[in-house]
């Protein structure tokens, strides 16, 4: 269904304005995807539905993708001026979509439907969207049953999450909300060994062998996670070159996720 649009007012084209502002401030049941890459992940594995396209005009001569959208769903083929114009900034994947979202299930149902050997992860105070979309790709590189994140942490739904993810954030299950305690009195809960990574671990991770059901907890970058919550689970560390204590949290995760995903 390609249908022409030259007018950057048309109110069809309405979910696509102002994009960045809109997805600090919620969509109402839905959710950008942008470029190529995320678009086939979303029609072909998430468990989101595709309400429309948005594409620029020479991205629409060119097919691709566009071939594996249903028949049913809309695709607004407009010049690529307007396209940045509606969107409110530069869109050089000339490609986006609008996903509808559905009902998140809670940490409680993630935790019990993950089975008897699983691994999950806890994010709390993760608000960089860069940094959860990496930790999302990570997750399902490395085959994780689940990621649990406190309602500070940054909503995986936002458009730049959900690029830096590669797609990840929607097809990885996931539960937002409550605090870190109740982040982690739920994993306490569903039977999983909770282990903070955090420079002042008390172990190295090398050393550490995993549990049936692990769960691995990581904070943002400068305060970490807090002492009280560190002083609750057990703790791990990975050894860095002296005077250097700081990785990337997403870098982090890949590492962790290696090693206790490899045994």
């Amino acid at each position: 269904m390609l249908i022409p649009v030259d007018d950057p007012r048309d109110p069809r084209l309405e979910p696509y304005r102002a994009v960045r502002e809109r997805d600090l401030i919620g969509r109402q049941g839905r959710f950008i995807a942008e470029g190529e890459v995320v678009l086939r992940v979303l029609l072909a594995r998430s468990r989101f539905g595709v309400e429309s396209v948005l594409v620029s005009q020479k991205r629409a001569a060119a097919g691709g993708v566009l071939a594996e959208v249903p028949p049913r769903v809309p695709v607004y083929v407009v010049p690529q001026a307007a396209m940045s114009e509606v969107a409110g900034f530069a869109i050089h994947r000339g490609l986006l979509a609008v996903g509808r979202r559905e009902p998140m299930t809670s940490a409680a149902d993630l935790l019990r439907n993950a089975g008897p050997v699983a691994t999950v992860l806890g994010l709390v105070g993760l608000a960089n969207h860069d940094n959860v979309g990496g930790v999302f790709r990570n997750a399902a590189a490395f085959g994780a049953d689940a990621v649990l994140l406190d309602d500070t942490s940054c909503d995986p739904l936002y458009r730049k999450a959900i690029r830096v993810s590669v797609g990840a954030a929607l097809i990885t299950p996931f539960s937002r909300g409550g605090t870190a305690d109740d982040l982690v009195g739920a994993l306490e809960e569903a039977g999983f060994e909770v282990v903070a990574l955090s420079p002042a671990g008390a172990e190295p991770l090398a050393s550490y062998r995993r549990a049936p059901r692990t769960a691995l907890l990581l904070g943002a970058e400068g305060p970490g996670l807090p002492p009280a919550l560190l002083e609750r689970v057990r703790t791990v560390r990975i050894p860095m070159a002296d005077g250097f204590d700081s990785l990337n949290v997403a870098t982090a995760s890949g590492i962790a996720l290696h090693h206790v995903t490899r045994r």
